[in-house]
């Protein structure tokens, strides 16, 4: 099942050094890396565009709309699953998996450790069902305000016309509250193997 992502503002995320697995996939880890940059360059440019038409809340709806026709536009591309998730979700359908919670909450503790947030990146091959998959995550770290409005949305201090725009689009919205630095979630990958 493909997953597609309807998650408001995407935020700018170098792509730094990779921990790879130690099963020889390098080549998995950077095609995963350039299809990450790949669909945050689509996305990113959507939402620039909504911005200067009609602020956040314009984005909003073009995240809304457009960001899974991207995400569906990607997997079929590349051959997988290309999506993003979240402790804290926006869209209950992009909750993560069991795997993808665990390195979630590794990248939390990797931050916390002092690793650059820029880098925080994980791959590996892993079998589901009798059937092995590379699986590849790349965080995705709020900016300061001034680098980017992501914020706006899924900070403290929501306007309240973008708040009632969020509640009548994500009626179950859990992406707000953080603060510049923070893992916001990541892009998530699946290829079969």
């Amino acid at each position: 099942m493909k997953r597609i992502i309807a998650t408001a503002l995407l935020c700018a995320i170098p792509l730094g050094q990779v921990l790879a697995d130690n099963h020889g996939n390098q080549a998995r880890v950077e095609n995963s890396k350039a299809v990450v940059k790949e669909f945050f360059g689509k996305l990113k440019g959507e939402l620039e565009a909504a911005m200067k038409q009609g602020g956040p809340i314009n984005a909003i709806e073009v995240c809304n709309r457009v960001a899974p026709g991207i995400a569906k536009e990607l997997s079929d591309k590349h051959g997988m699953d290309v999506a993003r998730t979240s402790l804290k979700t926006r869209n209950p359908d992009n909750a993560p998996d069991a795997w993808e919670t665990a390195v979630l909450k590794k990248f939390e503790e990797r931050k916390a450790a002092g690793e650059n947030p820029d880098s925080i990146a994980f791959g590996e091959v892993v079998e589901t069902d009798g059937k092995k998959e590379f699986r590849f995550m790349k965080a995705i770290i709020m900016p300061p305000e001034d680098k980017m409005p992501c914020l706006k949305c899924h900070g403290s201090n929501i306007d309240p016309a973008i708040a009632a725009k969020l509640d009548a689009l994500y009626p179950k919205d859990m992406a707000r509250g953080y603060k510049a630095g923070d893992v916001r979630g990541a892009f998530t990958l699946r290829q079969p193997m």
